[in-house]
C-alpha cells in the first residue's frame, strides 16, 4: 500500500508543496507564523498513506488543534522486493515549525538514489523535545516491529536537520534495547538507529557560550530549561560506547565549532565519524539544490548528499 507514497513524493517536491518562502515566514509583526507551516504541512500529506506510532499518543492532547498525533510517511525504494536499509528523516524548524526542503525534499533525494525512507512528523511546541525524542525513537521500533510487513532490512539511519539533526543525535546517545516483556511488540524492539547523519544540527547549550539562536536565559530554550535538561539534551556529552557512525555536516555560518565539538568526543569514546564543514551557504539549505525556502543553490555543498550516500554504503546502511 506504501507503493502509491512514491508518485505523492515524487509530485509534491517536483510542485515544490512543502517550501514556503522566506518572504513570507513572518507576521506583520515580526513574528514567526508558525501556523501556516503546520497547516501546509497537513495539507500536503493528507493524501500519503501513514504510519501511526501509538494508537494513542502518550501525553498527547488537545493543547494545539493545528498538530496530529504523531507519524510517519513510509517510501518504499523503487525496488521493493529488496530489503534495503531505511532513513528516518527529521525535518528541522526549531522544534516549532516544519521545513519542508529538510523533510519530503530529503527523503525523495534518498529515494532515488535506493533507499527506503520514512517522513517523520514529530510534536512540536507547545510540546516538550523530550517528546519530540519520544516519537523519533518510538518510529525506530515501529519500523523494526513492521519490517516484514513493509519489506525493510531493520537498518535504520536517523537523519535530521537543525532541530531535526539535534533529535537524531538524541536519539543516537539516548536509546536502549527494548523490553522483551513488554505487552506492546513494538516497545519489544530497540530504539538504538544503526547510523546517524546530523545536517547542521550539532547545537549544545553547555559547550559555547551563547551558541546559535540562543536567548541569553534559559526561559523557553530548545536546548532545555535548566542545565539538567541541557546536559541531557547536549549530544556530545551524552557518547556512549555503543553510539552509531554519525555523519556530521554543516556550514562556517553555523560555527564550525559545533561540529568539531561533536567529532571531537566521537574520536575520543572511538565511534566512527564523518565531517564536512562547508565554507558559505547559510543556515537551513536542506539538499543546497535550491528547492529550499531560501531559494539557494550552493553546488558545491550539495556535495554533501553524494559523500553521505557513499558513507552509508561503507557502512552497510543501504542494502
Amino acid at each position: 500500500m506504501y507503493e502509491e507514497n512514491i508518485a505523492l513524493l515524487k509530485k509534491a517536491v517536483a510542485d515544490h508543496a512543502f517550501l514556503i518562502p522566506v518572504s513570507r515566514h513572518r507576521n506583520a509583526d515580526g513574528t514567526i507564523n508558525t501556523g501556516q507551516f503546520k497547516e501546509n504541512w497537513e495539507r500536503q500529506m493528507k493524501p500519503f498513506s501513514k504510519i501511526r506510532l501509538w494508537e494513542k499518543t502518550p501525553g498527547f492532547d488537545g493543547r494545539d488543534d493545528l498538530q496530529k498525533e504523531p507519524y510517519m510517511v513510509f517510501v518504499p525504494a523503487e525496488d521493493p522486493g529488496k530489503a534495503r536499509g531505511t532513513i528516518l528523516v527529521a525535518h528541522g524548524g526549531g522544534f516549532a515549525i516544519r521545513t519542508g526542503c529538510e523533510g519530503p525534499n530529503v527523503a525523495y533525494y534518498f529515494h532515488e538514489r535506493g533507499y527506503h525512507t520514512a517522513i517523520l512528523t514529530y510534536r512540536l511546541l507547545p510540546y516538550s523535545r523530550f517528546d519530540a525524542i519520544a516519537d523519533m525513537q518510538r518510529a525506530i521500533r515501529t519500523l523494526r516491529a513492521r519490517k516484514e510487513e513493509i519489506g525493510i532490512n531493520g537498518k535504520i539511519t536517523v537523519m535530521g536537520f537543525s532541530a531535526g539533526g539535534m533529535l537524531s543525535a538524541n536519539c543516537a546517545t539516548h536509546f536502549d534495547e527494548g523490553n522483551p516483556e513488554h505487552p506492546d511488540p513494538v516497545e519489544r524492539q530497540s530504539s538504538r538507529p544503526d547510523g546517524a547523519v546530523i545536517g547542521y544540527g550539532a547545537i549544545t547549550g553547555v559547550s559555547f557560550p551563547r551558541p546559535f539562536m540562543m536567548p541569553e536565559d534559559f526561559a523557553g530554550d530548545m536546548c532545555g530549561k535548566d542545565m539538567e535538561e541541557r546536559l541531557y539534551l547536549a549530544a556530545e556529552k551524552n557518547i556512549r560506547y555503543n553510539s552509531p557512525p554519525f555523519f556530521i555536516w554543516q556550514t562556517l555560518s553555523d560555527d564550525g565549532r559545533f561540529g568539531m565539538n561533536l567529532a571531537k568526543e566521537l574520536q575520543d569514546a572511538q565511534i566512527p565519524y564523518e565531517l564536512h564543514i562547508f565554507e558559505g551557504g547559510v543556515h537551513g539549505l536542506g539538499m543546497a539544490d535550491g528547492e529550499n525556502d531560501l531559494g539557494q543553490d550552493v553546488p558545491h555543498i550539495t556535495h554533501w548528499g553524494t559523500l553521505c550516500d557513499e558513507w552509508l554504503q561503507m557502512h552497510g546502511l543501504k542494502d
